[in-house]
């Protein structure tokens, strides 16, 4: 029911939706319903054009591109995202592109500071293959990299967060370098700051623009998809906000507590 929800709030539903009430209010209220339809026209088109698209993904990555990493980072802890499910060209389901564009900067970051890697993420559509457990086997047969830690039964950011932490904890980590889009971070790090976690933000895949043309002024899909991102993380920041914590994710959190105590 959420995610029906959470589909009917987003574009290009929601301007779907608002389109086809002003076509019902035509023939009664034909002002409104003639607003309503031009106002679904205008967001469609404003949504669907990069200039737009990327000004919104921009404003959430609130980030700079360089950053110093802390040296006093224990762990880097990579985020999933999405899969690809039956791939032809591979033996099983494997990391979607959104992950694989985590986990090359996550292998990266390895390489550059040799600190250990913990993938999250649980199963897409209950597919019975976790994103974590696809993220370490690309980590370790692709990218020649280890993975220390595999937490596998997260459904969403919030739970990536408390359960990471229930695992790290035992082991006396708390300073994480956190990966994830640059787009999902402002949401990623007040999860994780919650659940306990000291997050030094370790952002890629920034919206970035080769240069400002005529075509940043035409529609296309991409950039409907980028703008459905922005309007995604928004609900997503103020859902988060409006939900406390589960009973189940705090009584995780109070017995990681009590174990490393």
């Amino acid at each position: 029911m959420r995610n029906l929800l959470s589909a009917l709030l987003l574009p290009p539903s929601n301007l779907i939706l608002l389109g086809m009430a002003g076509i019902a209010l035509l023939k009664h209220r034909p002002g409104l319903g003639k607003a309503l339809v031009t106002l679904a026209l205008a967001l469609l088109y404003l949504l669907s054009t990069p200039i737009v698209a990327e000004g919104l993904l921009h404003s959430l990555e609130t980030l700079p591109q360089r950053h110093p990493f802390d040296t006093s980072v224990q762990t880097i802890v990579v985020l999933g995202a999405d899969t690809y499910f039956s791939p032809p060209e591979y033996d099983a389901h494997t990391v979607g592109r959104l992950s694989l564009e985590r986990v090359r900067y996550a292998a990266r970051l390895y390489r550059r500071t040799g600190k250990p890697i913990l993938t999250t993420g649980g199963t897409e559509q209950g597919n019975g293959f976790s994103e974590a457990v696809q993220m370490k086997t690309v980590l370790e047969e692709e990218f020649r990299v280890p993975v220390s830690w595999v937490e596998k039964t997260s459904r969403n950011t919030r739970e990536n967060a408390y359960k990471s932490f229930a695992i790290l904890k035992k082991d006396g980590i708390d300073h994480i370098a956190l990966v994830t889009h640059a787009w999902h971070m402002p949401r990623a790090i007040r999860e994780f700051e919650q659940a306990g976690f000291n997050v030094t933000p370790a952002p890629t895949a920034f919206t970035t623009r080769y240069r400002t043309g005529l075509m940043s002024f035409i529609p296309m899909a991409n950039a409907l998809q980028k703008s459905w991102l922005y309007f995604h993380e928004i609900f997503g920041i103020l859902w988060y906000r409006l939900i406390p914590v589960s009973r189940d994710l705090r009584r995780l959190h109070e017995r990681s507590d009590h174990t490393a105590n």
